[in-house]
């Protein structure tokens, strides 16, 4: 990833592997690309675990995390 100086990348953002960073990226979204671009916010559903297709109970994740 490069990224260009005086870009700013907001909090909770996710950049792609091999992007191109040229311009501000906001908070919670996903970017990739060359040069990077938004193409999607993170939601409530990205926090969601899932084992193999199959959605791990909260429960479970909660004891592993600690």
């Amino acid at each position: 990833m490069t990224i260009l100086p005086g870009v700013t990348i907001g909090d909770h953002s996710i950049i792609g592997a091999g992007s191109v960073v040229t311009k501000d990226i906001p908070p919670n979204v996903i970017a990739f690309g060359h040069p990077a671009e938004v193409h999607r916010e993170i939601t409530e559903e990205d926090e969601i675990f899932y084992d193999h297709g199959k959605r791990i109970s909260e429960h479970i994740v909660l004891d592993i995390h600690g």
